[in-house]
């Protein structure tokens, strides 16, 4: 037999279990914890808008929001979960490859790479705040960005370091929005299995959802440049600063209040990814 064609069963071994059931649950889990997080982001942008201030608008602030509901810690250890199983159904697309043709390129590989090290920290920051650490998951994601670039503001070349992180925020948020009104989502998607309303469904919601989130990736890029330029840690901000300033533009809490529905929308859509992705 020729050596190319010797099997490898530990890769067989490990691929199977990588397209697992059990793989495939976390995947949802997750997708379905992600959706939680981005619909209690747009609440409380959405009380924001309404003039009902309360609240921060970001990821802190909406694991307050779920903390104070009935059996919120539990609800915030099964959150915690549910983004683990995110960062590990990541992590196996960064070993393996994910679904699809392209699955196993470098590049899909890097990103799903990224993207675990991202949903770890978050679901680590979730499991702090349930565990009762001050300070964790629910700390101003605003103070934490100027705390971050004045940091890296005092590193030699910091000034390049945060303009071009602000340039690549803004690269990426464009980036999210324009793949969201191609409708690039559907290959992901178990199209076949789906009824004509759950299609719509999730084209609106991925639609308006993708572009509100693109946005406030922008706007917040914008600002990490700002603060580059200018030399001053405080002109960055986070999501809630970010919405927040969306408010203060000519367009009023009316664009605020549209920004909000999207990010609503975008959690929304994630529940119809944790539904019918193929994983």
């Amino acid at each position: 037999m020729n050596a190319r064609t010797i099997p490898f069963p530990g890769r067989a071994a490990a691929r199977e279990a990588a397209g697992s059931s059990a793989l495939g649950m976390a995947a949802r889990w997750g997708l379905a914890a992600r959706g939680v997080l981005y619909v209690l982001i747009g609440l409380i942008a959405l009380r924001i808008a309404s003039g009902d201030g309360g609240g921060q608008a970001d990821r802190g602030g909406a694991l307050a929001e779920l903390a104070a509901r009935p059996m919120g810690s539990v609800l915030l250890w099964a959150l915690g979960a549910g983004l683990i199983g995110m960062a590990v159904w990541r992590l196996s697309e960064a070993v393996f490859g994910a679904a699809g043709a392209d699955g196993r390129k470098a590049r899909k590989r890097l990103l799903s790479g990224a993207r675990c090290v991202f949903y770890a920290f978050v679901a680590y920051s979730v499991l702090a705040f349930a565990a009762g650490e001050s300070g964790s998951g629910s700390g101003s994601g605003d103070q934490q960005s100027r705390d971050v670039t004045a940091r890296a503001l005092e590193l030699p070349g910091g000034q390049w370091i945060v303009g071009l992180a602000g340039a690549g925020i803004v690269v990426a948020g464009v980036w999210v929005a324009v793949r969201a009104v191609l409708r690039r989502y559907r290959k992901h998607l178990k199209l076949g299995a789906m009824s004509r309303k759950a299609r719509q469904f999730t084209d609106v919601t991925g639609v308006g959802g993708g572009v509100a989130r693109g946005a406030v990736f922008a706007v917040v890029g914008v600002f990490f440049v700002r603060a580059a330029v200018t030399y001053r840690p405080n002109e960055a901000k986070g999501l809630d600063d970010a919405l927040r300033t969306v408010a203060e533009t000519p367009a009023g809490p009316g664009l605020l209040g549209l920004v909000a529905a999207g990010m609503a929308l975008f959690g929304l859509f994630s529940f119809a990814m944790a539904r019918w992705r193929r994983v």
